[in-house]
């Protein structure tokens, strides 16, 4: 047994806050590394290549690029450097453990002015748990209320913190190497980095990311491996290519791997089959290429694996060893996914509705997304999907609305244990920034969804940072009711916090639903007639259908109205006929908001076409007769 390193490759992962500027950091590391030809077109967040990352400005898919340093610090010749850009926000959790599976080491980047936030703790503990060591960034110390000095203390307490409780289940960790983090200050979107600490809101006193290389180099350790051990490589990603089919992207741990080897693939199951690789692409900064070998240390992606999957192992065949799975955290939040039930469903040609291409598309989505799971709930039509929360699984249902799927989708619920006969729910952690003249109203808003504070500080800038402990399920809902208490100007960011004992009932939304009372299309006049009393989500010429949610009653019950009443016509004429000013514009509602929006009796229609709301049952007599019973339950 001989150990080596490789000193020409470090495995870095960039992670942090949603928002704190990660991926528009790596944009700079790309560019100063002259990654790109000086004629080709690099768009801004050159990473966040999904469409819905574009359109909703975050990272949701861990991704990789490699970047070629040849700086002043590479004095053996050029290092590669294998960057993860993993999300920042703690609904893709299950993404970061990928991530953090296939590097050395983590750049942890913090935000000068708002300093470690929740997923910040979230990322660290899981970078501790890993042994990584840990390169602290402080990012944006131009931004006009940075507070540097502060930002670097509170992170380092929370190392601190973070050891002092992970010391009884890991007692092996290094904790010298935790106090004495390297520190880099840097804006990354100038592309400055220097190990020297700038004023607040001044930029670092040096022009280019090569103290953040140096620093790379310095404290991040190179790959290494025993160069008699047989081929290991792990499966941490999956991707897809029109010419190759599904592609494995693996970090190879020992060995060597060759384009057409006969590999042996051991599955989770525990069988091995051996099987050639047909290709083998290294990652140079956004493209792939074709590579003949890849050694330990690597990240490379292969063809010919037709149903791999991520967490399984490529080993020698002569001497097939298993690598751990990769483990993931448990969902807290689920929904009903099932087909489209509308009276109006299929009226645009093409659009996929039957429960088998449903389930076919639920399952390739298990394949790639390690944190979600699918329930089998005794219904043909329909599956209980489960993940980390809200917008992960919002974020699913968009992209199959996307590629034409019609769907109806359930209120999100929270996933119960049972431990010791009494029901326990997850809980979250909720970090809100605000101005100071909301404290009340944010205080009041959570009191109501069992919500406990935990901490309270007020940096003397006019915004006050607080700490809850809220029930998954008081937070369903809850960032519409919050930013209108805030005027907008608030911010929540929450993470899992554990399982605790069940909270009570919870009344998410005061006021009721206004029904269609029957199927036509919404007039002008009908709205104009009732909208005095309630607020639309629909415009005049809208097909509606009885038991569909037209808008929100100013009352606590719902209403069922006649949204398709038409003017009587008559031979006289008025000058003020038919005029439509005075008519108020409707809401229009996000899948996200729909989801928040629908209580229990309620579900959300999801078409390529437009989102709806609609009532479970849609007959305003069924209807009835289950509040009925419900009453009469409560009675007893």
């Amino acid at each position: 047994m001989a150990i080596a390193t490789r000193n020409n490759l470090r495995n870095v992962a960039i992670v942090a806050h949603v928002d704190h500027g990660k991926t528009t950091l790596v944009d700079a590391m790309l560019q100063q590394t002259n990654s790109f030809s000086d004629h080709s077109h690099v768009d801004e967040r050159a990473m966040d290549s999904n469409e819905l990352e574009r359109e909703k400005g975050i990272t949701i898919l861990a991704k990789n690029t490699a970047i070629s340093y040849k700086g002043i610090h590479a004095t053996d010749g050029p290092i590669t450097i294998n960057v993860i850009d993993t999300p920042g926000h703690a609904d893709f959790g299950g993404e970061v453990e990928r991530g953090l599976s296939m590097v050395d080491g983590v750049v942890l980047l913090v935000d000068a002015s708002e300093g470690p936030l929740p997923q910040t703790r979230f990322v660290l503990r899981k970078a501790l748990e890993a042994h990584l060591p840990v390169i602290l960034l402080v990012n944006k110390t131009d931004r006009p209320d940075a507070r540097i000095e502060e930002v670097v203390a509170e992170s380092q307490d929370l190392l601190i913190g973070l050891a002092s409780d992970m010391a009884d289940t890991h007692p092996d960790l290094d904790l010298d190497a935790i106090l004495d983090v390297p520190v880099v200050y840097a804006s990354g979107r100038n592309g400055a980095a220097s190990r020297n600490q700038p004023e607040n809101g001044q930029l670092p006193d040096n022009a280019d990311l090569e103290p953040l290389f140096e620093a790379i180099l310095e404290h991040i350790p190179a790959p290494v491996y025993d160069d008699e051990h047989p081929l290991q490589a792990h499966v941490t990603n999956l991707d897809a290519s029109p010419f190759l089919g599904r592609l494995a992207l693996l970090r190879v741990f020992h060995g060597t791997i060759r384009k057409g080897q006969t590999v042996a693939w051991i599955k989770h199951d525990g069988s091995v089959h051996n099987v050639r690789v047909t290709e083998l692409l290294i990652t140079k900064a956004l493209d792939r290429y074709p590579t003949e070998s890849a050694g330990p240390g690597d990240i490379v992606a292969v063809a010919g694996f037709e149903d791999i999957t991520i967490g399984e192992t490529l080993a020698d065949p002569d001497d097939p060893r298993a690598l751990p799975t990769i483990t993931v955290d448990e969902p807290a939040i689920s929904m009903t996914i099932g087909t489209n039930t509308s009276p109006i469903m299929g009226k645009v040609k093409g659009h996929k509705l039957t429960a088998r291409m449903v389930k076919d598309r639920l399952d390739r989505e298990l394949v790639g997304n390690v944190s979600l799971k699918v329930v089998d709930i005794g219904r043909p039509d329909a599956w209980e999907v489960q993940g980390r929360g809200e917008l992960a699984l919002a974020i699913l249902v968009e992209q199959m609305r996307r590629e034409g799927f019609e769907l109806t989708v359930g209120k999100p619920q929270v996933v119960v244990h049972r431990v010791d006969g009494k029901i326990h729910e997850p809980y979250e952690h909720l970090t809100i920034d605000s101005p100071e003249e909301y404290l009340g109203a944010i205080t009041q808003l959570l009191a109501a969804r069992k919500g406990r504070m935990e901490n309270m500080a007020n940096h003397g800038t006019g915004w006050v940072r607080m700490e809850f402990i809220v029930p998954s399920r008081g937070l369903i809902g809850f960032r519409t009711q919050f930013l209108t208490d805030t005027r907008g100007t608030g911010i929540a960011n929450a993470i899992f916090h554990g399982y605790e004992a069940w909270a009570g009932p919870i009344v998410t939304r005061n006021n009721g639903s206004i029904v269609a009372d029957r199927n036509g299309v919404v007039t002008p006049f009908a709205i104009i007639a009732l909208q005095e009393r309630m607020s639309f989500f629909v415009n005049p010429t809208e097909e509606v259908y009885e038991g569909m949610v037209i808008g929100e009653n100013s009352r606590a019950d719902d209403m069922d109205v006649n949204i398709t009443k038409e003017k009587k016509l008559t031979n006289m004429r008025q000058s003020t006929s038919d005029t439509f000013e005075s008519m108020t514009p409707s809401r229009q509602l996000t899948l996200e908001e729909c989801l928040e929006f629908a209580r229990e009796d309620e579900c959300v229609e999801v078409t390529p076409a437009i989102v709806r709301i609609r009532k479970v049952e849609l007959a305003a007599s069924a209807r009835a007769r289950n509040v009925s019973r419900i009453k009469k339950q409560d009675a007893n």
